[in-house]
């Protein structure tokens, strides 16, 4: 069925008491229950004067109208243990699989459950103290928590985007992200709705076990049959679904200390660029001010650089409208950022990764690593960071106008970055190559949107958790590592995800792989 499409204004569209009649009215269809529009893409169109907004719809008969998903989850209590690593999307969305095809999911995770895991938050900004257990990207939801919670993906292919966003809404999320065309929920409504995914698990019969950090496998030859953790106790499952996403250093060093093939990946380093939110809205909205309606005007931005000869992409990254920069670091003498954005992408800043695609050519010098080649790379250049920025959490940082021009700031702006800024000549921890793309990437930007490359923005740095510098082999039919039996590497940390639909859909793959072994 192809969906028809109206054109509303801003106010009609995103005014959430009139967006629904307004549909109704424009339609002339009364709104007693027997026809029901249902929006299935919302997206600004801006390339015109009048700037509107584009729905596609279908009208559906009330008895064909398939009812909500809802929580209600098969008991699990005394079915067959499997155990995942790592409550992220993908490690919750696997148990969740998991419970609806007759198994118990065992989940642990290193980190602590997400309201404790503000308090590691909070000292991180405030006292520079990183928990290497605890922080932006360890704990209960994973990095996904404490971000903007952006759901699009392009892995449509990969698995049903449609289910994962109706178990998303079951489980607290607005239903606006059935149709918006580039889904988020925001920072400040995850945790609640990723504490709702964990009392499913549990009211199912899983279990969930925080601040339980996984040191070892339990092998018998090359078959798995479960880990050991921190405390010495070994837990047992039929299965090991390894989700621990793409900052999870130990479990890289663990597998190759103990011979389990994994290989070096190709992913992608930079810096974080802060402008005002104000200034990104009039780019891209050409005009003085978006108005109450329109959302924070976002942008995506690409350029091929040329470094000694080779072709190097710069590209935006997680750009966050109306957002905040965060210290992503997850251990001491180590400086990383990322961003966020709260629901209503309100705040008076926008920033965007702005990187640079790494790979294996760019290493070479660190290749007595082996596999783990890429992650020394990533982590050297953060730790430099750190030591630029003053060996705290404050960031180094410089305007654009002056890096691109390549001479020191004077002085910085205002920031979202709550740790604070260094004022630093970035250069002193970014590699030549990278410095040199990331100018050409910037001057271009400036033609593709002009007021860009401003000296009222500014360069924080360094963003190098973009994805995971490791991917783990797996069979592409059995999902099995082909190696060790009994081992389902999955989503962004093995290096088949990227982003929370993409993990989550992935950690569904691996628990239907999973349950395929186990019945044959």
């Amino acid at each position: 069925m192809t969906s028809k499409e109206l054109i509303l204004t801003p106010a009609e569209a995103f005014d959430e008491t009139s967006f629904i009649p307004a549909l109704y009215n424009k339609l002339a269809i009364p709104q007693d229950g027997s026809l029901v529009v249902v929006p299935r893409k919302r997206s600004v169109d801006a390339r015109g004067r009048d700037i509107k907004v584009r729905v596609q719809y279908d009208i559906v008969d009330r008895t064909g109208l398939a009812p909500p998903r809802t929580k209600d989850y098969p008991t699990a209590h005394a079915k067959e243990p499997v155990v995942i690593i790592g409550a992220g999307p993908a490690g919750l969305f696997a148990a969740l699989r998991l419970v609806e095809l007759g198994c118990k999911p065992i989940v642990i995770e290193r980190g602590k459950d997400v309201q404790a895991r503000r308090y590691d938050l909070a000292a991180i900004n405030k006292e520079h103290t990183v928990n290497p257990d605890s922080n932006y990207c360890f704990g209960e939801g994973g990095a996904g928590t404490y971000s903007d919670g952006k759901l699009y993906t392009r892995s449509k292919k990969r698995g049903d985007v449609q289910r994962i966003m109706e178990i998303l809404v079951a489980h607290g999320a607005k239903d606006e992200i059935l149709f918006d065309a580039h889904p988020h929920i925001g920072t400040n409504k995850l945790p609640k709705l990723v504490t709702e995914l964990r009392e499913s698990i549990k009211q199912a019969g899983g279990e969930v076990h925080f601040q339980t950090r996984v040191t070892d496998l339990v092998l018998a030859g090359s078959e798995l049959s479960g880990v050991r953790t921190q405390s010495g106790d070994i837990i047992e499952g039929r299965a090991v679904i390894l989700a621990t996403g793409h900052s999870a250093r130990d479990i890289f060093h663990l597998l190759n200390r103990r011979k389990i093939h994994i290989e070096a990946k190709p992913f992608a380093l930079g810096v974080r660029v802060e402008h005002r939110q104000r200034l990104i809205d009039q780019i891209q909205y050409r005009r003085s001010d978006r108005g109450a309606y329109l959302p924070a005007a976002a942008y995506a931005l690409v350029h091929q650089a040329k470094i000694n000869g080779r072709d190097k992409g710069v590209f935006s990254f997680c750009m966050c409208p109306g957002g905040f920069i965060v210290p992503a670091a997850t251990a001491p003498g180590e400086l990383v950022v990322n961003g966020m954005s709260p629901s209503q992408r309100n705040a008076r800043f926008a920033n965007s990764g702005i990187v640079v695609a790494i790979d294996e050519n760019d290493y070479q010098h660190l290749r007595r690593f082996g596999a783990l080649a890429a992650v020394q790379f990533q982590a050297e250049v953060e730790q430099k960071a750190w030591e630029v920025g003053g060996k705290t959490q404050a960031a180094p940082a410089q305007r654009l106008s002056d890096f691109v021009a390549g001479k020191a700031s004077a002085s910085l702006l205002e920031t979202s970055y709550h740790p604070g800024l260094t004022c630093a000549d970035l250069r002193a921890f970014l590699p030549s190559f990278i410095a040199d793309a990331l100018q050409q990437g910037f001057k271009r930007f400036e033609e593709k949107m002009p007021g860009y490359l401003t000296s009222d923005a500014q360069l924080i740095g360094v963003e190098s958790r973009t994805s995971s510098p490791v991917r783990i082999p797996r069979d592409s039919v059995t999902l099995q590592h082909p190696q060790i039996g009994n081992l389902f590497p999955c989503g962004e940390g093995a290096g088949y995800a990227g982003g929370i639909v993409s993990a989550a859909m992935d950690g569904e793959r691996s628990a239907e792989a999973v349950m395929r072994m186990c019945k044959s």
